[in-house]
């Protein structure tokens, strides 16, 4: 499985020609689809502002920046990419970023940018075991004493692997068990979870407030790898309609790879998303 600190040195062609759209006639019911950066990280470090603009012309209205080799906004200044947002209509909600000694210069920034999240994608430190993940839970957990002070929310973006167990434990339990709340958000990637061996609806149901930030995805059927909606495994229709359940405030879709591009394939997602009923 890819992780969004994995940077591929091929980068895709930028296609937004024309794109078959799966026709659905019953009216939208996600609005202001959003989107992670890293399923457009080739062509954001070879033009931000120029990938910014066609995201924004796609319709995604809500933006979560990850970290790149060019820093927490693909070479643009937490200024800079707030001034080009604010211009195109579009809201920069949250920002990936692990949980290291840059950490603080990451709340500065978001702070500076005017982000609501700081969301890590990855653990502090490294181990499959409960005590590593109750380490794990307390660095966050100063992580999010640290955001609070900036008026900025810290949460946890999930992988496949968090939902191993040891002696029975579910590593991903041992991480909600042993984080306050009040001080640390889940962002769920629900695909990546399915893959993991997870049932996400069972924890929407078990945990209705922790998860304020949803990753969308569809995953290939015959290995794990991201896929364009509807061509996977991923029931997505059935996930969303426990939204609600969830208390979801913010879905951002995510799309590792791609066949052809990934601007042609982010187009596919958003109007297959937004036209989808549920």
């Amino acid at each position: 499985m890819k992780t969004r600190r994995e940077f591929f040195k091929n980068s895709a062609g930028i296609i937004l020609g024309s794109v078959f759209y799966p026709y659905l006639t019953q009216a939208a019911r996600v609005k202001n689809i959003g989107i992670n950066l890293y399923s457009a990280r080739d062509a954001m470090l070879a033009d931000a502002t120029d990938t910014l603009k066609k995201l924004a012309k796609i319709g995604y209205k809500e933006i979560e920046s990850a970290k790149s080799a060019k820093g927490n906004y693909y070479g643009l200044s937490p200024k800079e990419i707030k001034t080009m947002t604010q211009d195109l209509g579009v809201n920069l909600r949250a920002g990936h970023v692990l949980v290291n000694a840059d950490f603080q210069k990451s709340i500065d920034e978001a702070a500076e940018a005017g982000q609501e999240y700081l969301i890590s994608p990855g653990l502090t430190s490294r181990g499959q075991t409960v005590d590593n993940y109750k380490k794990v839970a307390d660095a966050f957990n100063k992580a999010g004493e640290d955001c609070m002070k900036s008026n900025i929310i810290f949460g946890y973006h999930n992988g496949g692997s968090d939902f191993t167990q040891e002696n029975g434990q579910v590593l991903y339990d041992v991480l909600l068990a042993n984080t306050d709340p009040n001080l640390v958000t889940m962002e769920l990637d629900l695909g990546w979870a399915i893959v993991g061996g997870a049932d996400p609806i069972a924890y929407i149901h078990k945990y209705p407030e922790r998860f304020p930030l949803w990753h969308i995805k569809d995953i290939k059927k015959d290995k794990a790898e991201s896929t364009e909606f509807g061509k996977g495994r991923i029931d997505i229709t059935g996930l969303l309609k426990h939204a609600k359940k969830s208390s979801m405030k913010h879905l951002f879709i995510e799309q590792e790879e791609w066949e052809h591009s990934a601007l042609e394939s982010l187009a596919f997602d958003y109007t297959y998303l937004k036209k989808l009923d549920y």
